[in-house]
């Protein structure tokens, strides 16, 4: 079985390098690396990928800019395999993930999602634990101990909702999932939950294995913290909280729904930013963390 790997790419060309160099060490060498270039402006990009001298890499430059859920949508309709892995552009795979991910597919051939165990590093490489990482492996992500951690529906639905311990880059998916399943529009900040949730409301299922297979890169001035600092992130969580409260009672999922209503965890992660918010946003992010957190 071949692992096709997408990297959507918009960012820094010497992470991308790493990222592609982290494919290229893998252990169990079937794979294919595909990236699509979303017209990023740095002409060393294409120069570099002209000079790989590897059938197994494919390197695509979009003709205009699509922006990141519809460069998502471009990987998906390329994919060609039964599974494929959506890539960050500076996150790093460890050399036994394509062969980590092919054994829990061997294994669990119908399930939708895989999610390895993640280390997180900074934007030099070093590994970091920050609060809300300590949180998402430490309290929220299942116990799977050495083996394979496997929720569906409502279970994966209540586990997600009560807090996203995923991390999107890392993550395997059945290609006839994505395929089926679409991103929902007007979402870009938390696209990921709610692609996630989706599939598990279609009844989908998703395999946690924690064995250490990926790196996952935060960056202090990343774009996410930007949306925290402006007010775009919570008020995109209250809106799908929402959403996803109402598909619950639609499907008289009880406890997803009261988690959603509820969203403990979200307006914690709300209470630890605000101080960030006070010295550094705007008159926004200041009300949209406050009505977060204390909103009914």
């Amino acid at each position: 079985m071949t692992l096709e790997i997408f990297v959507p790419f918009w960012g820094d060309p010497a992470l991308l390098r790493e990222t592609v160099d982290s494919v290229r060490a893998q252990r169990d060498q079937d794979w294919r690396l595909i990236v699509i270039d979303d017209c990023y402006p740095d002409e060393t990009v294409p120069e570099y990928f002209a000079a790989i001298d590897d059938e197994r890499i494919t390197y695509i430059r979009n003709q205009t800019n699509l922006g990141i859920t519809e460069n998502y949508r471009e990987a998906i309709r390329r994919a060609t395999t039964s599974h494929i892995t959506i890539l960050g552009c500076d996150d790093l795979l460890h050399p036994n993930y394509v062969g980590l991910m092919k054994r829990v597919i061997e294994r669990l051939p119908d399930v939708d999602v895989i999610q390895p165990g993640v280390e997180v590093i900074d934007e030099n490489g070093t590994v970091i634990r920050p609060l809300v990482d300590r949180v998402k492996q430490g309290l929220l992500a299942p116990r799977g101990g050495e083996g394979i951690a496997l929720l569906a529906g409502e279970r994966m639905a209540t586990s997600l909702i009560r807090g996203d311990w995923l991390y999107w880059p890392s993550l395997t998916f059945r290609t006839a999932t994505l395929q089926r399943i679409d991103f929902r529009d007007g979402l870009p900040i938390i696209q990921d939950l709610a692609l996630l949730m989706d599939i598990a409301f279609e009844g989908g299922s998703l395999a946690f294995v924690p064995e250490l297979a990926f790196s996952y890169r935060r960056h202090g001035s990343s774009a996410s913290q930007k949306t925290l600092l402006d007010g775009r992130r919570f008020r995109d969580e209250r809106a799908y909280y929402e959403i996803a409260r109402q598909l619950a009672h639609d499907k008289g999922w009880q406890r997803t729904g009261t988690t959603a209503r509820v969203r403990l965890m979200s307006r914690l992660h709300a209470v630890t930013e605000l101080p960030g918010v006070i010295r550094h946003g705007n008159r926004a992010g200041l009300q949209s963390t406050l009505a977060h957190i204390f909103a009914v």
